[in-house]
């Protein structure tokens, strides 16, 4: 182990590896569950010495404190894609929003169209040959930390060792930093939910299971709909995973054989993913397991790619589909609300894919049955993620709706059919065709 005493000269405080950032920085956070909490402390302590500190990232569980209004001039956040902890600032303009495809995003750092000054990653301890894994999550992390002028490395015994193209060499990273903390847990989405909320899911995810065929490929997304298909699919053959993300739904499936990617195209054998978001059970699943391999969110979401995968199921979530099948799933009217995400990737590579079949799921109420998903026309100034031309299926608890290759008349009707039943009068009312 000749590297290991270049390693012990790069160990640092995260006090001290953080000296380096300095006023008008680009600073890179891993995302995720992978969120390096303790160097992200450290750089908000670091917050009264700099000024204008640019910090990227996709979705991160946790505190967000460099986007807290006492952090103005010090620190603006960019979203690629954000969640509940940064969205009031993106709201109120203390922060700023880019949107791009999850299969795009490494492409801003590594044509230079976002250079990153500092990466801050966690990863596992260094293996025998030197090399650490980014753990939980490679997704745009190995790009950023790639392109980085420097890398700064938290290791965290508690990082699994995950296996696939998601490695950086002990000689790519400026500083260590050794601090060992529980890693930040999704506790799945059924947890916060009601009931009769649940019970909609429960509908859903029956209609979504009923389309899926023995030797599908899957992607399985974040939240309460893709959790409820899981629990349907115990009775499947030889289901297999090409998905930017799964979670702890997916561990009883795999043991159960359910899951065996026996009849995938391409990687047969191997669940691809990009990051993990669950809890424990996960991430000790995850760890050191050869069926799993991750890879980049370019190669993972690449539309040619999952359309390699013959009967591939894109399961995709919106907030609002209009009457000709147009998709919202990023903003509510002209707040934003997530992003683009990976969805229009899977959507557009099950299209291709033989046998594929890309799906739209939401229920067909919010705010407690007031108001209906499915609408004559998107709130003013929500923005189209799907377009009316890519979107195939739309399923709420009520139905499913095959709306490709129909007129604007049939998808009004096949739409209004799953709508929620007090709305359906009004929405054919309301729509003019």
């Amino acid at each position: 182990m000749a590297w290991l005493d270049r390693y012990k000269a790069k160990l640092r405080t995260a006090d001290d590896a953080l000296k380096c950032m300095l006023s008008g920085d680009r600073v890179y956070i891993h995302y995720g569950c992978a969120v390096p909490s303790h160097l992200v402390e450290a750089m908000c302590k670091r917050g009264p010495q700099i000024k204008n500190v640019e910090v990227v990232h996709l979705l991160t569980m946790g505190e967000t404190k460099y986007t807290s209004p006492e952090m103005e001039g010090r620190f603006r956040h960019n979203a690629l894609f954000m969640g509940a902890n940064v969205r009031q600032a993106v709201n109120e303009r203390r922060a700023d929003f880019t949107p791009i495809f999850l299969s795009e995003a490494e492409m801003l750092f590594a044509r230079g169209i976002l250079p990153i000054d500092i990466a801050l990653i966690q990863v596992s301890v260094p293996d025998q040959y030197g090399y650490c894994s980014f753990g939980v999550g490679v997704e745009t992390t190995k790009t950023a930390a790639d392109v980085a002028k420097i890398v700064i490395a938290q290791v965290n015994k508690n990082m699994p060792r995950t296996l696939g193209d998601c490695f950086i060499h002990m000689d790519k990273v400026t500083y260590f930093v050794e601090h060992d903390e529980p890693l930040k847990e999704l506790v799945p989405g059924e947890k916060h939910s009601s009931e009769e909320e649940k019970l909609v899911y429960k509908k859903i995810g029956g209609h979504i299971a009923g389309l899926i065929e023995d030797g599908s490929t899957i992607q399985t997304g974040i939240g309460a709909i893709p959790d409820a298909v899981l629990k349907f699919l115990g009775k499947k053959k030889n289901l297999g995973i090409h998905t930017e993300m799964f979670s702890d739904g997916v561990i009883s499936l795999v043991e159960d054989g359910v899951i065996n990617n026996e009849k995938k195209t391409i990687h047969r054998g191997k669940i691809i993913a990009a990051f993990v978001l669950g809890t424990r059970a996960i991430f000790d699943f995850i760890d050191n397991n050869p069926v799993i391999e991750f890879h980049p969110s370019a190669y993972v979401n690449d539309p040619f790619i999952i359309s390699q995968n013959e009967k591939m199921v894109a399961i995709n979530s919106a907030l609002e589909v209009d009457m000709t099948g147009q998709v919202c799933a990023d903003s509510l009217g002209p707040r934003f609300y997530s992003g683009f995400g990976g969805q229009l990737d899977f959507i557009r590579g099950a299209s291709r894919s033989k046998g594929g079949k890309p799906i739209i799921a939401l229920p067909s109420t919010a705010k407690g049955g007031s108001i209906s998903r499915i609408v004559p026309y998107l709130t003013r100034g929500s923005g189209v993620t799907t377009t009316r031309a890519d979107v195939h299926y739309v399923v709420t608890e009520n139905g499913v709706a095959d709306l490709y290759g129909k007129t604007i008349r049939q998808r009004n009707k096949a739409l209004i059919d799953i709508a929620h039943p007090k709305f359906q009068e009004q929405l054919d009312r309301e729509y003019v065709n």
